[in-house]
């Protein structure tokens, strides 16, 4: 399939040069590989690489809600905070030149005319006005300059930026806004600059970008990333190598500058500096004119560009990887050999390629070829399909790569693959389950009434068919005797309520009568609950308990159901 370049691959704005990860001297970590010369001959030289930053704007999907917080459906005046009492404004969706759709965000603005999206006023407060805005690009992205969200007629008074690293699944904060910290969010206000080296990576709440100076005058709200890396790098970023070494071994630096999803949370909009007007609540409303994320693609260093495929960002994989992000070895790799390249040792870093699966007809018996998940040593290499297979796969294990558990075994959630225990035997009921084999969950196939994960306890409605006299001597249904704490006996003349063994379900249980069909008398048999071979059912009180001796095995029963319904 042909790969569409990156549209947004080409120098962003004036600031770009300057990126903290682009920085001035050199091009580092820009190329994956370059061929040299040796004895040998030519051959080909790794290195760590990632792709150019681009203002991923030009690629990201806006969402807002709740449904119905873009003003203009319907039609509806507006006033702004600088004129108060002018409130001759009008967004309507209908009108193409008075619509404020949320797409606004992210365009491009051309001959100085600004467009931005725009929510409904605050009509009905004191109901707060809620609204998120969600950006989502569904790939891994490293932000590498500041955040900027411009807003039209004043910033929010409070406000909470998100992110997301599983595509919008989770969410966790990455910088609170208020103008007042303590009061709406319980935190001290801090800047970034009072952060040290120890955490950078701190979650902070700023009242910078909150308090009123003018709509404006200031309309930018900031997620200062440069100056997160200016407590490693200097204040001009000029010791770049103390903020690769950084990146390398400070743990959750990356991940803390790595993305998904952003999300806007707008708590509260601009007041103007007072409080809420209650007489005029047409001025209190949130509008966004654009929305900067320089950024580029996360590529584990394993890729130099970034590719538009099937309307998808991807990363263009080198060093023998693959996936999105290059996150896994390509096929006829070993995956085991997977690890993200490494801005170490400086200037070009270490690639950390894949190893090669050198596929030669026979068996290995080397553990390093053979990718069997710690289960087997041995695999064999199949020449005509080209497929290496594990061989005789150990700790209940099966598969290609011994993935799999056994018949009659099941996977272990709470351990990994290569543990001895991943695969844990099923051990169903030989009387409540239909089969030994059991689900991938380890849920046996019970018989009906049957129930448990191993088919070894009754529903609620059923009980246990054959149980035994206990050691009080309990007697047997409808005056029978208890004989050798096995069977019932039952009196030469059997009362009505007894009948065959078939009928059990429909007759008396206890004093509670079921529905039971009309039978001929001379049907009845003088066995009170089972046939003589059948163990004893005791009662007391009216309701049955189960004897305490052994319980009966299939063999004994007329059918394979062993719940008996009450």
């Amino acid at each position: 399939m042909p790969r569409a370049p990156l549209p947004l691959l080409l120098p962003l704005l004036p600031l770009l040069p300057l990126l903290p990860l682009l920085p001035p001297a050199g091009c580092q970590y820009d190329a994956c590989r370059a061929l040299r010369g040796s004895e040998a001959g030519p051959g080909w030289e790794f290195y760590a690489c990632q792709p150019p930053a681009a203002n991923m704007k030009e690629v990201m999907q806006i969402r807002v809600d709740p449904p119905g917080i873009t003003c203009g459906n319907p039609p509806e005046r507006f006033c702004t905070l600088e004129n108060p009492y002018l409130c001759s404004d009008e967004c309507d969706a209908s009108s193409p030149d008075l619509s404020h759709p949320p797409q606004l965000m992210g365009d491009r603005e051309r001959g100085g005319l600004v467009t931005y999206w725009q929510t409904v006023t605050w009509s009905r407060f004191p109901e707060p006005l809620l609204a998120n805005v969600t950006l989502s690009w569904n790939k891994s992205l490293e932000v590498v300059d500041d955040l900027v969200v411009t807003f039209e007629y004043g910033r929010p008074t409070s406000m909470v930026l998100e992110k997301s690293l599983d595509k919008g699944l989770s969410w966790q904060p990455y910088q609170y806004y208020a103008d007042d910290c303590l009061e709406v969010f319980g935190m001290s206000p801090k800047r970034v600059s009072d952060l040290a080296p120890t955490n950078l990576t701190r979650v902070i709440c700023t009242e910078q970008y909150s308090r009123w100076v003018g709509a404006k005058e200031q309309r930018a709200v900031v997620f200062e990333v440069r100056a997160r890396l200016a407590v490693l790098a200097g204040p001009k970023l000029i010791n770049m190598d103390a903020l690769w070494t950084r990146m390398e071994t400070m743990k959750g630096l990356r991940d803390f500058f790595t993305f998904t999803n952003l999300r806007l949370r707008l708590l509260r909009p601009a007041l103007g500096g007072t409080y809420v007007q209650r007489d005029n609540l047409l001025k209190y409303f949130y509008a966004i004119s654009n929305i900067d994320v320089p950024a580029r693609c996360k590529c584990n260093l394993h890729a130099a560009q970034c590719v538009l495929r099937d309307a998808t960002l991807q990363c263009d994989c080198d060093h023998n990887t693959s996936g999105q992000d290059c996150q896994r070895c390509s096929p006829g790799f070993q995956s085991r050999s997977w690890k993200p390249g490494s801005y170490l040792p400086l200037l070009k870093g270490t690639a950390n390629t894949c190893d090669r699966v050198w596929a030669v007809a026979g068996t290995f018996t080397s553990p390093v070829n053979c990718e069997c998940n710690g289960h087997s040593n041995r695999c064999s290499y199949i020449d005509f399909i080209n497929v290496i297979t594990c061989v005789s796969c150990k700790h209940n294990t099966r598969g290609q790569n011994c993935q799999y558990c056994r018949l009659g075994y099941y996977r272990n959630a709470s351990v990994s693959l290569q543990d001895e225990d991943a695969c844990v035997e099923c051990e169903c009921d030989a009387e409540g389950s239909a089969s030994p084999h059991c689900s991938e969950a380890g849920l046996c196939q019970c018989k009906q009434g049957a129930t448990g994960r191993r088919c070894d306890s009754c529903l609620p409605e059923y009980t246990w068919r054959g149980g035994v006299c206990d050691g009080e001597r309990l007697l047997c249904q409808n005056g029978g005797t208890c004989e050798d704490f096995q069977r019932c006996v039952c009196p030469e003349t059997a009362p009505p309520r007894c009948g065959p063994a078939s009928l059990i379900r429909r007759t008396y249980l206890g004093h509670r009568k079921l529905a039971r069909p009309k039978r001929d008398r001379s049907q009845r048999s003088r066995l009170s609950c089972w046939r003589a071979t059948h163990r004893c059912l005791a009662h007391r009180s009216g309701s049955y308990r189960q004897g305490i001796g052994p319980q009966p095995t299939p063999h004994q029963f007329d059918d394979n159901t062993l719940c008996l319904h009450k």
